[in-house]
């Protein structure tokens, strides 16, 4: 990357800006995997003082954006299978238990239907990144709207590596964007109906169809490299 070049922040408080704008960069491949970030280039990228960037840094770390080597270096992690199945593990053990309790009340938040409309106006418009986005916001829209600050904790962590996956795989872009949508839907449509059961399975499916498709891609890639 040019030494020169600088980023500028949104109106949003500086770190949170900061936070966002790295995170982007990250999650949609500018800055890729196995590639440093310290603070003394984030601080120099985006002339902020190096105690926020180390907290934008640290943020990163705690969500599964970025790893601390043994030198204590922040780089981006890319997952490999076994730990792809573990994050899908722990997603699906979360957001079974978020979409069951829903269900039991018939809730469905209006914050998920809103990002299942982005989702929706991204898939027809072909837009991979905000249909990753909106794809994120759905799931958290759904978790938080329990209501259980230690579930949405949890979640949040996962989240993190989930979303940084679906950036450097791109796997929202192996299958046709509506089929995500529909499997949405029928998830929305389980929680609404009342049915926690039918919602939890709605939701595995869902789940199992992402993980391979994260998966096949992986396996593509390393197939890829094998022959090179």
């Amino acid at each position: 990357m040019d030494g020169q070049t600088s980023f500028t922040l949104g109106p949003s408080s500086l770190t949170e800006a900061l936070y966002e704008s790295v995170r982007k960069r990250i999650v949609n491949g500018e800055i890729a995997p196995g590639e440093k970030l310290t603070e003394i280039r984030i601080a120099n990228e985006y002339k902020v003082a190096r105690p926020t960037a180390k907290a934008c840094l640290e943020r990163l770390t705690a969500l599964g954006l970025l790893r601390r080597t043994t030198h204590k270096t922040a780089v981006v992690p890319k997952l490999d299978e076994t730990e792809i199945r573990d994050l899908y593990f722990s997603r699906e053990t979360v957001e079974r238990a978020a979409v069951a309790a829903l269900a039991r009340t018939a809730t469905v938040p209006q914050t998920a239907v809103r990002a299942q409309a982005a989702m929706k106006a991204a898939a027809g418009d072909m837009a991979f990144a905000s249909q990753v986005e909106a794809d994120i916001a759905f799931h958290s829209a759904l978790v938080a709207a329990v209501g259980s600050r230690r579930l949405s904790r949890m979640h949040e962590v996962i989240l993190g590596e989930v979303h940084l996956t679906m950036g450097q795989f791109q796997a929202h872009r192996t299958t046709h964007p509506m089929n995500v949508v529909h499997e949405h839907d029928d998830i929305l449509k389980a929680i609404g109906d009342g049915d926690p059961d039918r919602a939890q399975q709605r939701l595995t499916h869902h789940l199992d169809q992402a993980q391979e498709r994260l998966v096949s891609q992986l396996r593509r890639e390393r197939s890829e490299e094998a022959r090179t």
